[in-house]
């Protein structure tokens, strides 16, 4: 396809609302290996609201591309926050786990970094999980289902690093996020409840029994919900701290066992 196919492709994309559609043409482009119907077919989706990431089947995240299925969750630049501090906490033979896990790409990236950790992810829903588990071979193990209830008791009382990107949009505003979100992506992905922390508030209940001693619990929330989350893991026994990256519009809560 010449430039001006690409000019004309970006065009089309700006007039139906893509703010990006110079980088979405490049991108489609790349990806239609199979020609110009494979290529119509992404525009069509595109146009009718899908994200780019579902349509090319990938995310780049944290310098990895990750495999992304229609319907999971796609892992947003501003989680690389929790990425960067989840991180640090890990070492050689650290019990990491990946809480409400999506597509697995947070625990990808821990594992890519710090490939001595024992790493493990869960996730409630099916399609996530089997995303996963894409993500994760050979790199670590996936379980299905609700929060620690999906893990192998051997793991309690054993976890390092427990990371969780939990839904934290509050439920009366899931109607403002973008369509792409809120039509492609389950609401579970979002919906933290009344004040968005009714998720964050289970996990932190139950974490003391699966962390280790010295054992950290991170999150992403919104910056406005500092502090009823640091009062939920004070309420667990745990040391709160807060992180804020300015440069990613990011906060990032943090637990730890003493």
């Amino acid at each position: 396809m010449t430039a001006k196919d690409a000019a004309q492709l970006a065009s089309r994309l700006r007039a139906a609302g893509c703010v990006f559609a110079e980088d979405e043409a490049a991108l489609f482009l790349d990806a239609a290996a199979a020609g110009d119907e494979e290529l119509g077919t992404m525009v069509a989706r595109r146009i009718a609201g899908e994200a780019p990431e579902h349509i090319v089947g990938w995310a780049e995240f944290c310098g990895l591309r990750v495999r992304v299925a229609p319907g999971v969750f796609i892992p947003r630049r501003r989680t690389g926050a929790l990425v960067e501090q989840a991180a640090r906490l890990c070492s050689p033979g650290s019990v990491v786990v990946d809480v409400c896990c999506g597509s697995g790409a947070i625990a990808r990236v821990l594992a890519e970094r710090h490939p001595d950790i024992e790493s493990y992810a869960a996730d409630l829903d099916p399609v996530a999980v089997a995303c996963a588990r894409e993500n994760l071979a050979g790199h670590g193990a996936v379980f299905e289902g609700d929060l620690f209830d999906a893990l192998p008791a051997r793991l309690r009382g054993r976890v390092d690093v427990l990371v969780a990107n939990v839904p934290y949009v509050p439920s009366a505003e899931l109607r403002l996020m973008p369509a792409e979100a809120r039509e492609h992506e389950p609401a579970i992905t979002h919906d933290g409840g009344s004040d968005g922390l009714a998720v964050f508030r289970r996990l932190v209940a139950a974490a003391p029994g699966w962390l280790a001693p010295g054992g950290s619990i991170l999150s992403e929330i919104n910056e406005s919900q500092a502090d009823a989350a640091l009062a939920a893991l004070q309420g667990a026994e745990l040391s709160a701290s807060t992180v804020v990256d300015d440069e990613l519009e990011s906060t990032v809560v943090i637990g730890v066992r003493g």
